[in-house]
């Protein structure tokens, strides 16, 4: 499995992803656009990003790149389930795609805006998390784990 994070704004939220995707096996992730990486414009580690991610930056392979539609169309080729997660009308509960394959990349997007509709529609899947209270989604990082998680086992 590999993870796609699209426009997140948050170093935190990113290096909580990483954490969270070191202890899930996760096997590399995508950066892309807007979203920070673990090293500063001078290629050393940024203290705020490791705080988070406790160096998980170190063991999960990653990747920046900076349009996400050109990972996407590779990840395609190479067998990759683009799952997608965000609400949507066309979305079903991200426990209905567990064990079903071992190739998935899990799309990511921006805290405000999620995912961009063309990235929608390149996605073979869109998993939403049920959500059962008075707020309709959920921090992208808690996301993430749930996601990753309950896809995986």
């Amino acid at each position: 499995m590999v993870a796609v994070l699209h426009n997140i704004r948050s170093i935190h939220n990113v290096g909580s992803i990483f954490r969270t995707a070191d202890s899930a096996g996760i096997k590399k992730i995508y950066l892309c656009g807007i979203t920070p990486t673990p090293l500063d414009r001078f290629g050393k580690v940024r203290q705020d990003f490791s705080k988070v991610s406790l160096g998980a930056e170190r063991f999960v392979e990653w990747e920046y790149k900076r349009s996400v539609m050109p990972v996407i169309n590779t990840l395609k080729k190479e067998g990759y389930v683009i799952c997608a997660v965000e609400q949507s009308k066309n979305s079903k509960p991200y426990y209905s795609m567990r064990r079903k394959r071992a190739n998935i990349a899990l799309i990511m997007g921006n805290e405000v805006g999620g995912l961009p509709k063309p990235l929608l529609s390149k996605a073979d899947e869109i998993l939403e998390i049920p959500m059962h209270g008075g707020k309709e989604s959920l921090n992208v990082s808690v996301a993430f784990g749930i996601v990753a998680y309950g896809v995986k086992y």
